[in-house]
């Protein structure tokens, strides 16, 4: 569910929010909200697959045809993302010849530093979709390596699947003991699956295999890692709901001043929640 509703509305950030909503009115319990929001770790990465097609040269008729629902409509039209995407490219590529740029860009290739950077920049624009596009473009431009030995791109991808955790976090600020695990469960799956990639990084030819399936691509490379992070991260943690879920409500006491914190069922009996009528 929660891949299918990201993969739609195109935000992980919107599904996590719910999810913290839902656990703050007692909706879903947090094995549920484990589950969805694993799902939606995946779905978010339909984005980033996208806006790898290079599909710039069609860009002007998306944004005709896109025109007349645009009227009636907020919602951004991809013809206006690819458009955007092909200009950023563009302007970006005169950074190569920049020795301070490339000087700093080269920095990131420590992976606690482009992990660091990449969380950093996605927590402030709140958007792991929108920080991802902006590194294929630099990927594209041949600023950020995807490569081994290169791989500075690949290292902002893990940070930047750290940073969309922010949303939730903010969303959970003013909720209930239960709804801010919700958000740290977001939070530790996040950098779990980071610190376990960052070093596999280091050990395991990943940016080679990544790269032999779409060779000469790295906008694609970068889609691709994305979409193999979260789907591994997610593989490996689903069995581990109930110790997580034990870790951070340790890390999350329980709030002595408010009784129904849990959203424990206050007036049915869930032994009998079969026949509604005789549990209430």
């Amino acid at each position: 569910v929660g891949m299918a509703f990201t993969a739609v509305v195109q935000s992980s950030s919107a599904t996590t929010v719910l999810v913290v909503s839902f656990v703050n009115a007692g909706l879903m319990n947090l094995p549920q909200a484990f589950g969805v929001i694993l799902g939606a770790n995946i779905g978010t990465t339909i984005t980033a697959q996208i806006i790898a097609f290079d599909l710039s040269q069609w860009a002007p008729l998306f944004i005709i045809i896109g025109v007349v629902p645009l009227l009636f409509s907020k919602k951004q039209s991809i013809g206006i993302l690819f458009f955007g995407m092909n200009t950023m490219s563009t302007s970006m590529a005169p950074l190569r010849e920049s020795e301070w740029f490339l000087s700093f860009i080269s920095s990131f290739e420590n992976p606690i530093m482009g992990i660091l950077v990449g969380a950093i920049f996605t927590a402030i624009i709140q958007s792991s979709s929108a920080s991802i596009g902006i590194m294929q473009a630099l990927a594209a431009s041949g600023i950020i390596g995807v490569s081994a030995g290169h791989s500075a791109g690949l290292y902002l991808v893990l940070g930047a699947n750290i940073g969309t955790c922010i949303t939730a976090v903010l969303a959970s600020t003013n909720g209930n003991t239960m709804a801010k695990r919700a958000a740290a469960i977001h939070v530790t799956t996040k950098t779990i699956g980071a610190i376990l990639f960052g070093i596999l990084i280091a050990i395991v030819p990943i940016p080679e295999v990544v790269a032999t399936w779409s060779p000469n691509d790295p906008a694609r490379i970068i889609a691709n890692f994305h979409t193999i992070f979260n789907v591994i991260n997610t593989i490996v943690l689903l069995p581990f709901c109930r110790p997580i879920i034990k870790l951070v409500s340790k890390m999350i006491r329980q709030s002595k001043n408010n009784e129904e914190d849990d959203n424990q069922l206050l007036y049915l009996d869930e032994r009998i929640a079969d026949t509604p009528t005789i549990a209430s």
